[in-house]
């Protein structure tokens, strides 16, 4: 891997160590947490949509766990305001990587995309399409 590889190798190592958008959204218009039980990743993310219901207008996350999940919840919740929910229940792991850019281990990913699993399930709770009370990547 060469020096871009090195590049996002550090921005990683920056969320982790300053998240953006860390701590609580006041009312929210839905709150999700989810795990990842293999590493022992948690992650609470708040959303806060504008009037049209469509727009992600804010997105906090709160959680302990490894570098590439902590980074991943930060790039996240800087990436989504303005952003439609469709792109938000559109994403993938591929996206994730993208954002990351950095290959991600088959032991990792769960860890990488476990963000985007909680704001997505999130919504789908908030919706009315899914009754869970916890996201978990070993589901």
């Amino acid at each position: 891997m060469g020096m871009g590889s090195d590049m996002y190798r550090q921005q990683i190592l920056d969320h982790y160590k300053n998240p953006r958008n860390y701590g609580e959204i006041e009312e929210p218009t839905y709150t999700h947490i989810g795990e990842n039980p293999m590493c022992g990743d948690e992650i609470r993310i708040d959303v806060k949509l504008a009037d049209d219901e469509e727009t992600i207008e804010h997105v906090a996350f709160q959680g302990d766990g490894c570098a590439i999940s902590q980074a991943s919840a930060s790039m996240l919740s800087s990436k989504l305001p303005g952003e439609s929910v469709n792109d938000l229940m559109e994403m993938d792991r591929d996206d994730i990587v993208d954002m990351l850019g950095v290959d991600i281990s088959p032991m990792r990913i769960k860890c990488a995309v476990l963000a985007e699993k909680v704001a997505q399930d999130g919504y789908e709770i908030y919706q009315g399409e899914k009754d869970i009370d916890r996201t978990s990547t070993e589901d």
